[in-house]
Parts: structure tokens; C-alpha cells; sequence
């Protein structure tokens, strides 16, 4: 089979989990998959696998948790360490026509208590690590059952128990009910639980098929996504269908991602935007990591022009390009657009990208207080397309709030440029009064400093704008080259620095704005 040839298919009856890996081996049996870890549930497969390896650990794990007894409908909760098992876990998961909600490892044992209440007695596949931090809730209450990925702790059902369980065949979930669950980033409280069918997973990968056919030859690819992020469903398919060798890198440390760069020369880098930025430095590395990178893909967020223009920089492939789609886990991709090595460092930060072609996503900016929605008075950003998510598992009414017909209210303001560039400013429930954009402030500050590894503008006790700075190695902020870079924002408080490690993020390692203004706040009393 080849894979264009699967990707119609998928267009046509969805992107089902459960069936990609046997689909991938189909079209190439040999398609290398590179781990930079063991997996939990199967450390024994090694670091090294083929595309069949994987379909026939996909299909063992189902039999397994057909074995423990999970049916189809079902939900599985996963909730365990961050690794590459979650994906293979959840393909194995949906193999068997049950539902896989991947909760990120870390959510804390409240909110986690809160979306097994919601999801309403599901299956529990977690680690033992997970199961200690889950202690002090009543798992027996919350959940149908606890399965663990691997050890022995009774009454839970441990699948390294169930090896050489007998294979089950294959079951497909309709086109138009929930194939997978994942969860918002929970910047404003409980995470919302999205709900992914295999229509809308399939429609997904149009944008992504288009780009990733500008490689012209085999190159590895470098994904860098958390395993329970929708985007990584996305990826995966699209790597693994187009025949690229794939390194699912685990590890974040930028030392420790430079050896494994070094070691498998990858020609496209996919990772969250944050990710990007923690990895700058390494721009500077006389190895040159990133030389074999020709192209860059960041997604969901946007990200600063100050880490593009590195990154471009560091490579040393001709006409490298650094490629950023906007989206949200409830939309996909959104729009998009091409950073170039020599240009990228000039380029507006707010300029998010162009709509897409062929049946991709269209998106407008409806007006917030009836004048036409304009760069002095931004509007409220709406996607519309069939790759929508379904809904908000058990939460219909708040989703159905964000819908006005067919189109979605992303929750960010913008405006459209005369040449049909959206510009996004700002999360709405972010807006600081009398600060245009707090996202291009960062922009323009991060670009005039580069000792400064984070930045971010919140709403101060006050309601003041504070800029909440971190410096690489955590060294003292130099106020002689702080006031001339801020020198164009009046607007600006003091600087207030904290270390890095103490910025609380979501899982996708965004900043979560309004627990930080709520820390400042609390330090005020």
C-alpha cells in the first residue's frame, strides 16, 4: 500500500488510532522509530523499532487490556509518567473500539479526581508513580477499574500479568463518534475535555500531508510533543504514513537533545513552541545540532521571532524554513505561514499566518463592540471547518457556548492585515487596559535581550502591566539594559524576576498567565 493511497482512506472513513500502526506497516514494514527511552509497559522492545515492531506491540497491548476487560464504548483513562507508551497505549486502547482520555502527567490528584468524576467511572490505566500520587482520592469510587502499565499492586490489574493474551480483532468506531479524548491546557481552571472523532482526526492532517510533501527525499523527522497532545496523534500519522524515519525525543534537557540531534541529523524539527525557545542556546553550540534541520514546525502557539531567526540561522541546509500554524486543541490547524533564515528576525511576531487551501480551515474576526474589527480595535478570532471538535465530554453546554453556528470562538483577539495576514494579539481574558498586545511586547523586548530566557506581561495588583522576567542561569536582571529595551512601553511596571523553574505551566509548557498574576497578587498581601 502506498501512502497516499492510505491517506485517501483516512479522508475518507477517518483517522482511526487503532488501526494507524498495522496501516504504516502496510505501506512500509521497515520505517525505523527511535525512542530516546525505554517503554514503561514494555521496556524490553528496546529503543529501536520498525513500523511492523510496532503494530504487533499495538496489537499484544490490546489483547491485554481486552484481557483485563475492557469493552468497546469504554472509557481509558490514561494518567501515567511522560512516555511514549501513552501513544501506543492509546492506539492499543482504541484498537479494541474503546475511548482513550489522555490526561497529561501533570495534572495534580484534584484535577485529576475532578476528570475521572466527569468521564464517569472510566478504566484507570496508569503507573505506579501515578498511582502513589493519586493515593488520597477514591479511586475505587471514580473509577471501573485501575489497570497498571507494569508491577503488581493488588487490587489493581497489572497488564505485565497478562502477556501472551490471545489477539483480538480489530474494532472500528464509527465516523462521527469519539475516537480519543484530550484536555485544554486549564489556564483557567479544570482542563475542558475535547473530544476527537475520526472524521475530525482525519481532516486534520490535510494542512500537514501538503507541507510535509516538500521533503523530496526520506529524512528523519524529530518530534518533540507532549504524548497525550492531539498534535501528536496528528504527527505521528503523518510521519509514519510518508515513510520518514521518526526520534520521539522524551527528554527536554537542551544538552541531552543536542546528542541526539548530532546522532540522527534529523531534516524537520516538530515541537511546541516553548520547547523551541528553551532550546536557543544550542544555536550556539559549535557541534551545530541543528545543521541538518531544513525544516522547523512549531504549532498551537505562537512563538517569538527571536527563536525563529536563531534556529534558521543554525541550520545549514539551503533555503531552511521555519513553518508555524496557529490553532487550538478544539480547531486543529488554523492558519499558517513560512519564516525565512535572512528575514525571520524582522518579521511581526503577531502575524500568525494566512488561511490554508483545499477544504483547510477558514477563520474570521467578528467585532467585539460593533465597529468593524480593526489593528486599533481587535476583534474576537473564529475558526470554522469539519475538523472541529465534537464537543466538551460532559461539559455540552459550555461548548455549545463557544459556537455561534458553524464557527468557534478560539477565545484570542486579532485583526486581519489588508493582505490577509491574522494578526493575534492576545488571549481576550489576558487583555491588559492601556497595553495593545502584551504577546508583541514580549516580542519586541525578548528580541533586544537575549539574556533573558522568558518573559511574560500580566495584569499586576493593581491592574498595572508586570513584566515578569527570567534570565538564562537564573542571573540577576542588569536594569542598564532593561530600561532602554522597555524604553517604547511606558505602560510597564518594574521588572519582577523570578527563577524559571518557578513559572507555572500548563502541559504544553505555556505560561499560565492568570495563576501568575494570582501570585503576584498574593505576594502583594
Amino acid at each position: 500500500m502506498k501512502g497516499s493511497v492510505a491517506y485517501r482512506s483516512i479522508q475518507k472513513r477517518g483517522l482511526h488510532i487503532g488501526l494507524l500502526p498495522a496501516m504504516a506497516a502496510a505501506v512500509n514494514g521497515t520505517t525505523p522509530i527511535t525512542l530516546d527511552h525505554d517503554l514503561d509497559v514494555l521496556p524490553e522492545a528496546g529503543r529501536h523499532l520498525t513500523t511492523t515492531q510496532l503494530a504487533d506491540i499495538v496489537d499484544d497491548l490490546a489483547a491485554r487490556l481486552w484481557a483485563a476487560g475492557v469493552r468497546p464504548d469504554e472509557h481509558v483513562v490514561l494518567h501515567k509518567q511522560a512516555n511514549a507508551d501513552v501513544w501506543v497505549l492509546a492506539c492499543a486502547t482504541s484498537r479494541i473500539g474503546a475511548v482513550p482520555v489522555l490526561l497529561s502527567p501533570s495534572l495534580d490528584a484534584v484535577t485529576v479526581g475532578a476528570l475521572l468524576k466527569r468521564v464517569d467511572r472510566p478504566n484507570l490505566l496508569t503507573d505506579e508513580h501515578k498511582l502513589d500520587a493519586l493515593a488520597e482520592l477514591p479511586l475505587t469510587e471514580l473509577t471501573r477499574q485501575v489497570i497498571l502499565v507494569a508491577g503488581d499492586r493488588p487490587p489493581a490489574v497489572s497488564l505485565a500479568r497478562l502477556v501472551r493474551a490471545p489477539r483480538v480483532s480489530a474494532v472500528v468506531r464509527p465516523l462521527d463518534a469519539a475516537a480519543a479524548i484530550t484536555h485544554t491546557s486549564g489556564t483557567t481552571g479544570i482542563p475542558k475535555l475535547v473530544v476527537h472523532t475520526p472524521r475530525t482526526q482525519g481532516i486534520r492532517l490535510k494542512p500537514q500531508w501538503r507541507l510535509l510533501s516538500l521533503m523530496r527525499q526520506r529524512e528523519s523527522i524529530a518530534i518533540h510533543i507532549p504524548f497525550v497532545h492531539s498534535r501528536n496523534v496528528a504527527a505521528m500519522a503523518l510521519a509514519l504514513l510518508r515513510e520518514m524515519p521518526v526520534l520521539l525525543l522524551n527528554e527536554a534537557a537542551p544538552e541531552t537533545v543536542a546528542e541526539h540531534l548530532l546522532e540522527h541529523r534529523p531534516g524537520l524539527i516538530e515541537a511546541l513552541p516553548n520547547s523551541l525557545m528553551a532550546w536557543e542556546g544550542l544555536a550556539e553550540d559549535p557541534r551545530r545540532p541543528f545543521a541538518s534541520v531544513k525544516y522547523f514546525s512549531s504549532t498551537f502557539d505562537a512563538i517569538h521571532p527571536r527563536t525563529m531567526s536563531r534556529l534558521l540561522k543554525s541550520s545549514e541546509r539551503h533555503g531552511a524554513l521555519f513553518f508555524q500554524i496557529y490553532g487550538q486543541s478544539e480547531v486543529g490547524p488554523a492558519v499558517g505561514r513560512a519564516y525565512f533564515r535572512h528575514s525571520a528576525h524582522r518579521a511581526n511576531g503577531r502575524c500568525v499566518g494566512w488561511q490554508m487551501p483545499f477544504g483547510s480551515a477558514k477563520v474570521r474576526v467578528v467585532s467585539r463592540d460593533g465597529s468593524r474589527p480593526t489593528e486599533q480595535n481587535p476583534g474576537r478570532i473564529q475558526v470554522s471547518w469539519p475538523g472541529l471538535a465534537k464537543t466538551y465530554f460532559g461539559e455540552q453546554d459550555r461548548y455549545d457556548s463557544n459556537r455561534e453556528g458553524d464557527w468557534w470562538g478560539t477565545g484570542d483577539v486579532g485583526y486581519f492585515t489588508r493582505f490577509g495576514c491574522l494578526h493575534m494579539l492576545d488571549r481576550e481574558v489576558d487583555m491588559i487596559p492601556g497595553v495593545r498586545s502584551s504577546l508583541e511586547v514580549e516580542d519586541l523586548v525578548l528580541a533586544q535581550l537575549p539574556e533573558l530566557s522568558e518573559l511574560v506581561v500580566v495584569h499586576g495588583p493593581d491592574g498595572e502591566a508586570v513584566p515578569v522576567v527570567c534570565t538564562h542561569g537564573d542571573s540577576p536582571l542588569d536594569p542598564e539594559r532593561w530600561r532602554p529595551a522597555v524604553a517604547d512601553f511606558p505602560q510597564l511596571a518594574d521588572p519582577v524576576q523570578i527563577p524559571e523553574a518557578e513559572l507555572p505551566r500548563t502541559a504544553t509548557l505555556k505560561v499560565q498567565r492568570l495563576a501568575l498574576a494570582d501570585r503576584l497578587k498574593d505576594k502583594r498581601k
